[in-house]
């Protein structure tokens, strides 16, 4: 029987946001170099390209994320990839419930899905295959790791069903809100100072591209001038997620990585507009 995950449209959200962030990120370093940066072109396309390789079996694995029941046991598909976890290997079935403080060590963390390797505070490291986990997930205890799935609404209870009967366990709530909140930590994205960064960060990206495609064209300034927006561009998303993971262990180095975001991207905006202007 096959179960689809949570109606989300977070597969889209990668796809879109995606597609625009690497189509800028490509088009800007063949842009911005020429042959004579033949060396620095390579050393910036070759990591570029490995990224978008895995972003695009992360997308994959996205849009064809699905859970299926059959004789074997539970298997979960996430694009190309599917595993199968026995039903004699389920050693218990916990509701995940309440107000979660979950963060990402490696994987597909876009609103509406969560995808890979993650660290729920309180309860400890699990394998997401998810959509909206926020709102509760099935865990899966196993002799093959810990799983988190988010079935349907309209097919969790069957699902349910499903494992406990085969498995022979009893499926118990749990919920995440009774851990003291000194063991499950707070959510980076529900500190106001931290949000506050973080929109300063996108702002002062987004009014930088603008200026870049307002003025650039024509004004006869360097090419390479447009370098610094795919440099800015990746620097935003690698501090991101790398800010929300430090601030689980630091509030501080969450804070200053998300700073030293906002002071090269104005750094690199002052040296445009020395460019621009001359």
């Amino acid at each position: 029987m096959d179960y689809r995950p949570r109606k989300s449209y977070g597969a889209w959200y990668g796809l879109i946001v995606g597609g625009v962030v690497f189509g800028i990120c490509l088009w800007g370093i063949n842009f911005s170099l020429g042959e004579e940066d033949r060396v620095l072109k390579l050393m910036l396309l070759i990591p570029a390209y490995l990224f978008l390789l895995a972003y695009i079996g992360f997308l994959v694995s996205a849009f064809g994320l699905g859970y299926k029941t059959g004789d074997k046991g539970l298997t979960i598909k996430a694009g190309f990839r599917r595993f199968t976890i026995p039903y004699d290997q389920i050693n218990e079935l916990i509701i995940l419930e309440g107000h979660f403080n979950i963060f990402s060590m490696i994987g597909a963390n876009w609103p509406g899905l969560k995808m890979g390797l993650f660290t729920v505070r309180g309860i400890g490291p699990v394998r997401l295959y998810s959509t909206r986990p926020s709102q509760g997930f099935l865990y899966i205890k196993s002799s093959q790791g810990l799983i988190g799935i988010t079935p349907s609404d309209e097919v969790y209870s069957e699902l349910l069903q499903t494992l406990e009967e085969k498995s022979g366990k009893t499926a118990i709530k749990f919920d995440i809100d009774s851990i003291p909140d000194e063991i499950k930590g707070e959510n980076a994205r529900e500190d106001n100072f931290f949000r506050l960064l973080l929109r300063i960060n996108f702002i002062m990206l987004l009014a930088y591209g603008i200026y870049l495609a307002v003025f650039f064209p024509g004004s006869g300034a360097p090419n390479f001038i447009v370098l610094l927006l795919v440099l800015a561009l990746a620097l935003f998303f690698f501090n991101i997620g790398n800010a929300e993971r430090l601030y689980q262990f630091s509030s501080t180095g969450g804070y200053a990585m998300l700073a030293l975001g906002i002071l090269v991207t104005g750094i690199f905006f002052i040296l445009t507009l020395g460019e621009l202007s001359l």
